[in-house]
């Protein structure tokens, strides 16, 4: 079967003030396959954003292409969604009004999914505050209510650019089994970015390690654990430890390598 998203031989070059060129990400190949859950991990400045905001359509290759049901990505498709590290919540409007964004941007039919909203509301544990402001929430309830506008519209595919990277480590271990639980449930596609290494391991099928500047593919780590999956001692949790201190050995490696 045809991986639903795929990267084919992108490199991404970007002009700097002084004049030099900076390449940001070289010969990348990765194939993402309908309804996968991947994360991409490395050092800061490896290009994982990047390489994001090209698969958003934000961006466009220097050199490949990035492809979604086997199109070419040239600009934003409507079934992409794209959730960033900060909730961007529009204070004017309600959290339920702020779930219905994209609703009212693609001119889709409101009645219908403004039920769905509410659903997706209650999924996160949301319900109820729906005519509240996002002031009025804490860091990790405005998450929540992002994820819900990414989701309301029922896209293909989901990109997440360390969603929960500004958030104290127990609303992100919280987050990270809440996510595990709507992907289950929903079953997205879903590509992922992080810096935590055990990030990736609780939510990941597929870990793809990401060299230093230029990015390029170190390894991709296949995560064979039942869901959910939690950093806390349980059934799995040595196996997790073993993913991780592999996802680790990998990242400093490379690094040292590079030094």
């Amino acid at each position: 079967m045809a991986p639903l998203i795929a990267v084919d031989g992108v490199s991404k070059v970007f002009d700097s003030r002084s004049g030099d060129a900076v390449r940001a990400v070289e010969g990348l190949d990765v194939e993402v396959g309908e309804r996968q859950f991947v994360t991409l991990v490395g050092r800061s400045g490896c290009g994982k954003s990047t390489l994001l905001r090209m698969i958003a359509g934000l961006t466009a290759p220097s050199e490949g292409e990035v492809r979604i049901g086997g199109a070419p990505v040239r600009a934003p498709r409507p079934d992409v969604s794209l959730m960033f590290q900060r909730s961007a919540l529009l204070p004017w409007r309600t959290v339920l009004e702020n779930v219905m964004l994209p609703v009212d941007v693609l001119h889709l039919d409101r009645a219908r999914h403004l039920e769905v909203a509410r659903e997706l509301l209650a999924l996160v544990g949301l319900d109820g505050f729906e005519d509240r402001r996002p002031y009025e929430l804490s860091g990790g309830m405005q998450q929540r209510a992002a994820l819900c506008r990414a989701l309301v519209h029922d896209p293909a595919v989901l990109l997440m650019d360390e969603p929960f990277g500004a958030l104290d480590a127990l609303t992100r271990e919280e987050l990270s089994v809440e996510l595990q639980r709507i992907w289950t449930e929903r079953r997205k596609t879903i590509v992922f970015v992080t810096h935590s290494i055990d990030e990736a391991v609780v939510l990941a099928d597929r870990i793809v390690v990401m060299t230093p500047r230029p990015g390029r593919i170190a390894t991709v780590v296949d995560v064979d654990l039942p869901r959910p999956r939690s950093l806390g001692a349980g059934p799995h949790s040595e196996a997790m430890k073993r993913y991780a201190d592999e996802v680790h050995d990998l990242l400093f490696a490379r690094t040292e390598r590079a030094a």
